[in-house]
């Protein structure tokens, strides 16, 4: 079956960067986008990242210019770099890969707090 685990959180002071990665499993990975998306405590979830099959990226405003999502389809692993780091991105991360319209397969989530 299908899984997504994520990995690279962690406790990080403000402009700070840190690193996740996502390691798919059970799916042709090269063919599907890939996205980014977190959850603060108390707001809905939002999606930060897209990076699609053939390698075009969307961000949220909120991230652009300080995150960068790549992939590397020999490892089936989704990237998210995320520089100058701000209380404000703390959240639990989560990628994402929908298969078709009515298949969305999601990972465990990776906590990343910014605080000093």
């Amino acid at each position: 079956q299908v899984q997504l685990v994520e990995s690279g959180g962690g406790l990080v002071q403000p402009g700070g960067s840190l690193r996740l990665s996502c390691a798919a499993s059970g799916l042709a990975f090269s063919r599907y986008a890939m996205s980014w998306y977190r959850q603060a405590p108390g707001i809905l979830r939002e999606l930060v990242a897209t990076i699609t099959s053939g390698g075009t990226t969307n961000y949220a405003d909120s991230v652009k210019g300080r995150f960068t999502i790549s992939r590397d389809n020999a490892k089936n692993t989704v990237y998210l770099q995320m520089n100058s780091l701000e209380p404000e991105d703390t959240a639990v991360y989560y990628c994402k890969c929908s298969t078709s319209p009515f298949s969305d397969y999601w990972g465990q989530g990776t906590q990343v707090t910014v605080s000093s």
